[in-house]
């Protein structure tokens, strides 16, 4: 589906998804590098649990299309820029200029590209593009609790992302008021990411870039609690945006 087709469908914000850490896979040829990496490959560290079904969830709800990756932020981290010095783990930082730059071209600009092309076919057609980026976080960091249950992250100086952000939290609070709701929270969202990329290209009014995080507690695989909190996230965002 293009952008074209999706206007001629539906009046509603052209809406994109997308899911940076929606996965831990290593490819084949980098799986020495990551061998005896398994545990941490399943933690946090090579993943964000959950957010690659809530991505699914949003995009299936919205006819949107969906950008996701299953590859491990331990080889590269998607959602970082490439001066950020954590684009890279501690495996892969010690890699050569040469495989990073292998990296980069088979994974990190083909991500980059397809979700940067959304955003400008959908700018062009003349929409307001709202990208989504769905992510999760773990309950307790370097022994602090995270007082939240689901996190709503976008820059304040944007007027169309305060605004929504605000809406979304409030229609999750009337549909399920002991739900912990926070914005900017557990991290700040105009700090170093794709949605902050993409915000220095596109004006307010034609780009609002908001990234969902999610409590792991959450997330129990086929536990009815969680699927119903996925229905609920989607739910509450079609009535913010309506």
């Amino acid at each position: 589906m293009n952008v074209r087709t999706y206007l001629d469908t539906t009046m509603r914000d052209f809406v994109l998804v997308t899911c940076e850490h929606g996965g831990n896979e290593i490819p084949a040829d980098h799986a020495a590098l990551f061998r005896g990496w398994e545990p941490v490959l399943d933690s946090h560290r090579g993943f964000d649990r959950g957010a690659l079904a809530m991505a699914r969830d949003l995009a299936d709800a919205f006819d949107a299309p969906l950008v996701v990756s299953t590859t491990s932020r331990l080889l590269i981290d998607l959602n970082r820029s490439l001066t950020n010095p954590r684009v890279w783990s501690s495996a892969s930082r010690t890699l050569c200029a040469a495989d990073k730059a292998r990296i980069v071209q088979a994974h990190y600009a083909p991500y980059r590209q397809r979700a940067e092309a959304w955003v400008h076919e959908g700018v062009s057609a003349g929409c307001r593009v709202v990208h989504l980026s769905s992510h999760s976080f773990t309950p307790v960091l370097d022994g602090q609790v995270r007082t939240a249950d689901a996190g709503l992250l976008y820059d304040p100086a944007r007027a169309g992302e305060v605004e929504l952000a605000a809406r979304w939290k409030a229609a999750l609070v009337e549909r399920h008021p002991v739900l912990r709701v926070r914005r900017n929270y557990p991290y700040a969202g105009k700090n170093d990411g794709l949605t902050a990329s993409l915000r220095r290209r596109y004006p307010s009014d034609r780009y609002v870039g908001i990234e969902l995080e999610l409590n792991q507690a959450l997330v129990v695989e086929g536990a009815q609690r969680w699927q119903d909190i996925r229905a609920l996230i989607v739910a509450s965002l079609q009535a913010a945006l309506h």
